[in-house]
Formats: C-alpha cells, sequence, structure tokens
C-alpha cells in the first residue's frame, strides 16, 4: 500500500507539473494562432529602435509571417509551394505555432522539470544540473540556429540542383517543407545537446569515459541511424549532414569527460603533495 501510494503521489506531481506547463503554454499557442505583429520604429534618444504591436487577425498570423521568413530564407529562388491537401495550410500552422511555443516557453518547461526532479536528487547532482542548465540550453540554440540559418538553405539548394539537372518542375508541398526545415533544424540543436549528455553521465558516474571511448563505433552507427530516422528525404545526403556533426560531437563530449575523470584521479595526488 505504502508504494501504491508513492506511485500515486509521483503521478500526481506530474499532473500537476503539465497543468502548470500547460496554463503558461496555452495562450501563448493561441496568441500566435490569432494575431500578428505588425512593425514599426520607437525612437529612444534619437535611436531608432524596432518594435511591434499585436493586431488580431485569425488568418494572416504570426504563425503565417514567420512561415514567410522560412521560404525566403531557406528555399532557393524559383521554387513553387504548393498547397497538396485541403487542410495543408491549417497543419502548416499549427506546426509552427507548436515549435514557437515549445521554444518561448521552454524556460517555464525546464524549471518545472527541474521543480519535479530536483527533490529526488542529492547534493552533488543538483549542484550538476545548475550548472549544465546554461550549456545546455546555449548548445541547442547554436545548434539549431545553425540548422536553420546555414545547413537548411544549404541543403535545399543542393538537392534542387538535382532536380534542375532532371528537367523537372522545382515544387514542394507547403507542409513538406514546414516539416523539413523545422524538423532539420531542432535535429541540429537536439545533436548539440550530445556532450552535455555524455559529460553529465560520466559526472554522475553511471557510464565511465572509457566506455564511450571504447564503443565509438557504434556510436557512428547510431549517429548514421539518427540522421536516417530524423530527416525527411531519402537521399542519404542529408543524413550524412546530420551524423558528420553528430560523430564530432560524440568524440568531444567523450573527450570531455575523459578530462574530468583524469583531474578526479589527480586531485587526491594533490592534495597529498
Amino acid at each position: 500500500m505504502g508504494d501504491l501510494q508513492r506511485i500515486l503521489s509521483v503521478l500526481g506531481e506530474v499532473r500537476h507539473r503539465l497543468i502548470r506547463i500547460l496554463i503558461v503554454l496555452g495562450p501563448i499557442f493561441g496568441f500566435l494562432l490569432t494575431f500578428r505583429l505588425v512593425p514599426f520604429t520607437f525612437h529612444f534618444f534619437g535611436l531608432p529602435i524596432p518594435f511591434a504591436y499585436p493586431v488580431f487577425d485569425l488568418f494572416n498570423n504570426v504563425t503565417a509571417q514567420v512561415f514567410h521568413v522560412l521560404v525566403a530564407w531557406t528555399l532557393p529562388t524559383g521554387i513553387v509551394l504548393l498547397n497538396v491537401g485541403v487542410a495543408d495550410s491549417v497543419v502548416v500552422q499549427l506546426e509552427i505555432a507548436l515549435l514557437l511555443t515549445i521554444i518561448v516557453g521552454m524556460p517555464w518547461i525546464v524549471h518545472e522539470m527541474g521543480a519535479f526532479l530536483v527533490p529526488a536528487l542529492r547534493r552533488n547532482e543538483r549542484e550538476l544540473v545548475r550548472r549544465i542548465g546554461i550549456p545546455a540550453t546555449a548548445l541547442f540554440a547554436i545548434g539549431a540556429t545553425v540548422g536553420f540559418v546555414f545547413l537548411t538553405p544549404v541543403t535545399f539548394a543542393f538537392l534542387f540542383r538535382y532536380v534542375s539537372a532532371m528537367g523537372m518542375s522545382m515544387a514542394v508541398g507547403g507542409q513538406d517543407f514546414v516539416t523539413f526545415a523545422l524538423l532539420y533544424s531542432l535535429a541540429f540543436g537536439v545533436v548539440f545537446e550530445l556532450p552535455v549528455f555524455i559529460y553529465t553521465l560520466t559526472r554522475l558516474g553511471v557510464v565511465q569515459a572509457g566506455t564511450w571511448r571504447k564503443h565509438w563505433r557504434i556510436a557512428v552507427v547510431g549517429s548514421l541511424v539518427f540522421g536516417m530516422v530524423v530527416t525527411p528525404d531519402n537521399s542519404g545526403i542529408t543524413m550524412l549532414l546530420i551524423a558528420g556533426p553528430m560523430i564530432a560531437l560524440y568524440f568531444s563530449g567523450a573527450y570531455f569527460a575523459g578530462r574530468w575523470e583524469h583531474q578526479r584521479a589527480a586531485r587526491p595526488v594533490a592534495l597529498a603533495v
């Protein structure tokens, strides 16, 4: 009975945290789908500062504005976007709104997850979680930015060179385009978290640094499989563009994990001297 009560208590806490997350993220999601941003310039002591104010617009909303930015930034000129399915445009707006909601609400999500996990952690584990919070967030932002700003446009330009060489019309479905661009960028954000993941497991004593070096072949195969799963095309080119940086980040994480173990082993010797 005691175990059942503990399980119910944990489930109740999970439910409480999820409700708190939805209370914050729900209005953000609704705002993105029902308002658009009108830009204007605000002058502060003579300095022009770009700003924007919201206006209710159910169709030309924030997600539609973000979609136009995606098209202008990532697609080569001359590509025709098609609304293949009846509700494709609606699904596109929902996908963009969901992604933006998660990005904007990520600090609150992390806060609620930390509030749920921290009571169950030991003191050194809590300190480690606090230390890796900022690096993990920064690496995710860097990875997603690199994926969106650099690799996604390059990938589209490269793949459409094949379309042009075959003499086919250069067109893509709107939903396929958004899914590819967002998933590709998010995949790079996740990939850049790999060194933090490896370092954390070694610091917690779950996996020794030598284990990461010993099983590097499995990591290479796993990187290729991950690249194959998260990329929606079948060319193999985008798979390699994901797997290559992932393998490099794996070895960098293994290096820093081994470096920390070496420093920890040398610490008692230094104290004794």
